[in-house]
């Protein structure tokens, strides 16, 4: 069978900001300065992170969803084809050798959209497939990469994968009331595009092997999304990790198990990076050691969650430093509440 293999990786970022910055000149006062807020939000792991609007000089928490999808159409372009450009030199192709091209996001729309502007400026064929994934949130990178892994696998073609998230766009409006999930939302989430390129029979890269999912029962209403007249609002309850704690085992076994692979046995996790309780919920559970999830925190640390692209960015950290034919455990979380899952092996 035809081997699907990541074999380039690209990513791209607008300005950096720093938390304690944004914390001392904007939202100190849009929470007026209550104490709680200031630890959540100072509390996050997050140090840096990158945003297409700065609170500080350009503050859009009153726009309409409207003007956010503009202003969506504007920053998303040369982000993603900054990111995607990359990964395809990366990976040592061209734009008309892809045969799909997956796209991406849950904080933008639009028709035509990245799919088809992005394929045009980086010079796809008129044939290329496309496939947008949309409102997924952050595990949405794996449904798109097992698409892009089972098209190269039944054609025989390269495939690239796309993820680009604007979460700076929904800065919501402020309230009387002090809502806590509206803080570590603020707090956690950054800007980026992230691009993977999928190639057959590559000698080298990541191998994908597979991937699954796994929602836990009645968890709706722990994470969501919702669309409303100021823009996309983030439900995230403080119960997303005590949730998570009792699902993460079974779901990374049943994607361990088909190869008869053992926890132990795997040489690379990438975590997406929900927030410090979600690591360490994960790293408790599966044992993992603080080593494991370095690569986890980094990207934490720098870029803050940038939604269904981060799981990339933290791949993207791990892949230089592993052995050949190491095992490698990817996954994100997001609203369901699901669990996504990939098993990848170094070549």
């Amino acid at each position: 069978m035809t081997a699907a293999v990541i074999a380039g990786v690209g990513s791209a970022f607008p300005d950096v900001h720093d938390q304690q910055e944004l914390w001392d000149d904007y939202f100190t006062h849009r929470y007026r300065g209550d104490a709680l807020s200031r630890r959540l939000f100072l509390g996050s792991g997050v140090r840096t992170r990158h945003g297409v609007v700065d609170p500080r000089r350009e503050d859009v928490s009153d726009w309409s969803t409207a003007a956010r999808m503009r202003r969506y159409l504007d920053e998303a372009p040369p982000l993603g084809h900054r990111a995607a450009a990359e990964a395809l030199a990366d990976a040592g192709i061209s734009a008309a050798d892809l045969g799909l091209f997956v796209v991406v996001s849950c904080t933008g729309y639009a028709t035509p959209g990245l799919d088809i502007r992005l394929a045009r400026e980086l010079g796809m064929a008129p044939s290329v497939r496309r496939l947008l994934v949309g409102h997924m949130g952050c595990y949405a990178a794996f449904p798109g990469l097992g698409a892009a892994a089972d098209f190269v696998r039944a054609r025989g073609l390269p495939a690239l994968v796309l993820c680009v998230e604007l979460t700076s766009l929904h800065l919501q409006p402020a309230q009387e009331h002090r809502d806590l999930e509206q803080v570590v939302a603020h707090a956690l989430f950054g800007d980026a595009a992230a691009a993977v390129v999928v190639l057959p029979d590559a000698a080298r890269g990541l191998e994908v092997l597979d991937t699954t999912a796994a929602t836990a029962p009645a968890s709706e209403d722990l994470m969501s999304w919702h669309v409303t007249d100021h823009g996309f609002r983030m439900g995230l309850s403080p119960r997303v990790p005590d949730v998570l704690a009792k699902h993460i085992e079974e779901a990374t076994g049943s994607l361990l198990a088909p190869t008869g692979t053992d926890r132990t046995d795997v040489g690379g996790w990438a975590v997406h990076p929900g927030g410090p309780r979600i690591i360490d919920v994960v790293e408790e559970r599966l044992g993992l050691t603080p080593a494991l999830t370095a690569a986890t925190r980094a990207v934490l640390d720098t870029r803050g969650n940038c939604s269904s692209g981060t799981v990339l960015l933290v791949l993207d950290q791990l892949r230089r430093g592993l052995a050949p034919d190491a095992t490698v455990v990817a996954m994100a979380f997001g609203p369901g509440l699901t669990l996504c899952l990939a098993l990848l092996r170094a070549r």
